[in-house]
């Protein structure tokens, strides 16, 4: 296992690059620690897999380094970098039997025979393979490939860093459950450092100590869960974190005070903005449907119940906006504003998060 360090990291796919926009990957400087869970999020084509591949070898950095603990790896192979990586899909030896797939790569390090079939039955369990243990994998379904991909990924304990590439894309929607909550339960228990990749958020925030968001090849925030959730610090980050992700509207502010669709809406402290694109942010939770004439106009077009609570969907002006309401509760007669909650509004300029004057001094 390892600290794995990306120091000042960029890439390139052109070979000579001109300016940021000829970047797959932006400049990033990033510490995970040894023994740590974390998650690649983003969507499609926004840097992820290349990012995964550096680490792993398979693609040098156009600039920067990567560091296993303090050795500096960049230019050393995939082999003597002592990762595994599970990809999107599944990779298998269709003539061997799923025993003799999970054994190879022990067998390959020359670990004792009873070593290899205890971990090999044990990883077969964790993926519920046990019945299915000498067929071959040739005729098998692509999700039971796919975890035969994982528990070879899994069943070696002397790697620097398990990489994870969209592992769950060919599994049914049950099996992922169970699969994410065992390799939570495979992190607590033998401590591997874990970079997993994916689009989905529920799958990063479920299994991730931390989360590192990217959008367009550009790392916008990393951290906790929660905190990417209660204080996301770029707009992508607010809007693709949460279902649904939060409402941004576009303000003008002076003060303690945001205009909105000509509105005034009280914010919990006052602000000093540089020139640029103004927006607030706030989540549907912290949104209150209203029939007074407190608040800012809104319009509700539809309604969705989706069990435990409703999501109102509507505009303010021609901003789309979303609110949660408990199931139950009743809409009010000529709801016609929402009221929203100073202590859980941000404001961004330019799409980046900016400190009030009071918590910035």
């Amino acid at each position: 296992m390892a600290r794995i360090t990306l120091d000042n990291l960029a890439h390139s796919y052109n070979r000579h690059p001109k300016d940021e926009s000829d970047f797959a990957l932006k400049p990033m400087t990033l510490t995970w620690r040894d023994g740590g869970a974390y998650a690649l999020l983003g969507s499609s084509g926004c840097g992820k897999t290349t990012l995964l591949n550096i680490i792993s070898g398979l693609v040098r950095p156009s600039r920067g380094r990567v560091l296993f603990g303090d050795r500096d790896v960049t230019d050393l192979p995939t082999a003597v970098r002592d990762i595994a990586q599970v990809f999107q899909f599944p990779v298998v030896y269709d003539t061997m039997t799923v025993r003799q797939n999970l054994a190879f790569p022990l067998k390959n390090r020359g670990v004792p025979a009873d070593e290899i079939a205890r971990r090999v039955e044990g990883v077969a369990r964790m993926i519920g393979m046990e019945e299915t243990l000498d067929r071959r994998a040739r005729g098998l379904t692509a999700d039971a490939k796919q975890k035969i991909s994982l528990g070879r990924g899994m069943v070696r304990h002397d790697v620097n860093a398990i990489l994870f590439d969209e592992p769950l894309t060919v599994i049914d929607p049950h099996m992922k459950w169970e699969l994410r909550t065992q390799l939570k339960a495979l992190h607590r228990e033998f401590g591997h450092t874990m970079i997993y990749v994916t689009h989905d958020q529920t799958e990063a925030l479920t299994f991730a100590d931390e989360v590192v968001v990217m959008s367009e090849g550009r790392v916008v925030q990393a951290g906790t869960p929660q905190s990417l959730f209660d204080k996301p610090e770029h707009t992508f980050v607010g809007y693709f974190i949460g279902s649904p992700g939060m409402n941004l509207l576009e303000a003008e502010v002076d003060g303690a005070t945001a205009r909105v669709a000509g509105a005034t809406v009280p914010l919990a402290a006052p602000y000093r903005l540089k020139p640029g694109r103004v927006q607030i942010g706030v989540r549907p939770d912290a949104a209150r449907l209203s029939g007074g004439t407190e608040g800012v106009p809104f319009r509700l077009e539809r309604v969705e119940d989706v069990g435990h609570h409703r999501i109102l969907r509507g505009r303010v002006g021609d901003q789309v906006f979303n609110l949660l309401q408990d199931e139950g509760v009743p809409i009010p007669e000529g709801a016609s504003r929402v009221t929203l909650d100073p202590a859980r509004i941000g404001v961004f300029v330019d799409d980046w998060r900016v400190e009030p004057l009071e918590r910035a001094a």
